[in-house]
């Protein structure tokens, strides 16, 4: 090989390979890595303050339900779910509330900014309820100017309520202050949930047909159930997961109030012989006590909250278990269907294989039948096989809804396309028949005479020979034919049981020799060099006409004369062997010519086929 030549496959080569590796690292690049919109958010905005994972996840899980058993389970989980997260969100609002986040360097500005505006917003609301109480009792030109007044502090009161919203929504934007955070979270979850309560809770998918009657779709159901159960395995592991966070979370919470109960502090009992100086310490204590209460009743309400979101997370785990276990005995049934399948396929392989074997010992033929007996196995295989892959086809694909209306237009397409073919082939059974041709016999079809030398599926080949009577004497041409003219058309077979054929040799005796003295021994010496030939053939034509209860044609060999101007003919005609016609004809012609020299008399032999 050329270098060139190599240095071009090696570029090809290369070439194919930066493909295949530019389209593998593609496909890394574009798969899809199933993150969850928490993880999602953590990376580019805040992470939520309240975990609605447990109830995205029943979301999730809810559209793979299907049939009735498993949307049951997908109503109840999305129920569980629901409940969990709007306890987290109750508890997360309390607790913001109870808890505010004390003001840092650079979020101080932020909230000095709100608390302005609510003083102002404060001291415009005191003031319109003090203009609205003198307009009550105040009478006229007094009446207008408190009128005025109040028409000027609603406006201002109207303008510090905007500078609020939006030092509010400056603070909310920068992500300074929780409840804010969590309110509009809030919002968010509601609006979600009315969005679904306009719809279908779940949607009920197409079951999947686990119950298959062909492998492939055995398969394709066995391959969903088990992505089906991996799904549902990894949302109960992430509610197992929750559960055990939320336990931690309520141990914690719950020495918070052991040690906010052993701290609480004692309520003052006024006295009379307190003093006057000593009742605002009083007050400030009585109002430290109060909160104190506030704080550890909202702790307890978080507590109580904690077990019923464990309880749920709980409840939850056990309806996606109860889920997967149905799913997995669906994914059984399926495997079980994909067995039954593949036996079914292992056991037509094995009996077109004994039947293929059956076949070849039942037509291993010798001799003269081996090369019929040959095609004749071949096509009984062939049509085996085609069987046992239809078969194969069958179980793998399962039987078409409309097979008998898709048999019948692929029937009429087939012949209307094939009919040449289908002629041909059904017309090689013609040819194998009792009233066929055999390899060997001696035929005449469309015109061409010769031997038929093979006989497949499609075609007759014959060795020509001119015509029937040149026995022994082929051109050196094979011609081949198309096995449709067993049916359409004719042929002829010259070869009988024996292959016999009648020959005929003709003598011309002078008009001065008495022509009718020379019949008898002439009939006699014939008949004593053909007797052999003469009774098998006539035993062969009995036994092959008796089935068709006709009359058998005689063998014996006859002769006549036939008067011509220039002497009497003598015609003798007998039967002989096709292969031994030439010999016969010899022995046959010496017998003669002995007998005539022994007479006397000259003759002019001419041959008449």
């Amino acid at each position: 090989m050329q270098p060139w030549m190599k240095s071009r496959q090696w570029l090809v080569t290369a070439g194919l390979l930066a493909l295949v590796l530019a389209t593998v690292v593609a496909s890394i690049l574009t798969r899809d890595f199933s993150v969850p919109e928490s993880e999602k958010g953590s990376r580019g905005h805040r992470p939520p303050l309240v975990d609605e994972k447990p109830l995205d996840t029943a979301r999730a899980m809810a559209k793979l339900a299907s049939g009735w058993d498993q949307v049951r389970s997908a109503n109840e989980a999305l129920r569980l779910g629901d409940h969990e997260v709007d306890l987290a969100f109750a508890d997360a609002l309390r607790d913001a509330a109870n808890h505010p986040v004390q003001p840092t360097p650079q979020n101080k500005e932020l909230y000095a900014h709100v608390s302005k505006a609510e003083a102002a917003f404060k001291a415009d609301q005191d003031r319109l309820d003090q203009l609205k109480k003198q307009i009550a009792t105040a009478r006229g030109t007094h009446l207008d100017d408190l009128q005025n007044q109040l028409d000027l502090t609603q406006a201002q009161l109207e303008l510090d309520q905007d500078e609020l919203d939006d030092a509010k929504e400056d603070l909310a934007r920068s992500g300074a202050d929780p409840l804010s955070r969590i309110q509009r979270q809030f919002k968010r979850h509601e609006a979600a949930e009315h969005a679904n309560d306009a719809n279908t809770a779940v949607s009920n998918n197409a079951e999947i047909n686990f119950q298959a009657g062909n492998l492939v779709a055995q398969f394709a159901a066995w391959r969903a159930l088990r992505d089906k159960a991996l799904k549902l395995q990894q949302a109960a592991e992430e509610a197992s997961q929750l559960a055990s966070t939320l336990g931690q979370a309520h141990g914690v919470l719950d020495q918070q109030i052991s040690a906010e109960k052993a701290n609480k502090p004692a309520p003052i009992q006024p006295t009379a012989s307190q003093p006057a100086a000593a009742a605002p310490d009083a007050a400030k204590a009585k109002a430290a006590a109060i909160t104190s209460l506030h704080r550890l009743s909202d702790d307890q309400k978080d507590l109580a909250d904690l077990d019923k979101r464990i309880q749920d997370e709980q409840e939850l785990g056990t309806v996606y278990g109860n889920w997967i276990a149905l799913v997995r005995s669906h994914q059984r049934t399926a495997l079980h269907g994909m067995i039954q399948s593949a036996l079914w396929i292992l056991l037509i392989l094995l009996a077109v294989y004994l039947t293929d074997r059956f076949i070849d010992h039942r037509l291993a033929g010798t001799g003269s039948e081996r090369t019929r007996l040959h095609t004749l196995r071949v096509v009984l295989r062939f049509a085996v096989q085609a069987v046992g892959v239809l078969l194969i086809l069958m179980v793998a694909l399962g039987t078409p809804q409309q097979m008998p209306t898709i048999l019948g237009f692929a029937g009429a397409g087939l012949t209307v396309a094939l009919k040449d073919f289908i002629v041909a082939f059904v017309g090689w059974f013609v040819l194998m028949g009792k009233n066929g041709i055999r390899v060997g016999d001696w035929v005449e079809i469309n015109g061409v005479a010769g031997e038929v030398i093979e006989i497949d599926l499609l075609r007759t080949v014959l060795l020509e020979t001119g015509n029937w009577t040149d026995t022994g004497h082929p051109t050196g041409r094979k011609v081949s034919f198309v096995n449709n003219y067993a049916i359409e058309g004719h042929f002829f077979n010259f070869t009988t049981s024996g292959q016999w054929l009648w020959d005929e040799l003709q003598i011309l005796v002078p008009a001065e020799q008495d022509a009718y003295a020379l019949l008898e021994p002439i009939q006699d010496a014939v008949v004593k060099e053909t007797e052999a030939n003469t009774r098998t053939a006539a035993e062969e034509w009995q036994r092959a006409s008796s089935h068709y209860r006709v009359r058998s044609v005689s063998a014996t060999p006859a002769v006549t004369l036939r008067p011509t101007s220039s002497g009497v003919e003598i015609h003798v005609r007998y039967i002989t062997r096709a292969h031994e016609r030439h010999a016969m004809r010899a022995r046959v012609y010496q017998a003669i010519v002995q007998l005539l020299r022994r007479k006397g008399v000259e003759t002019k032999e001419t041959v008449a086929n």
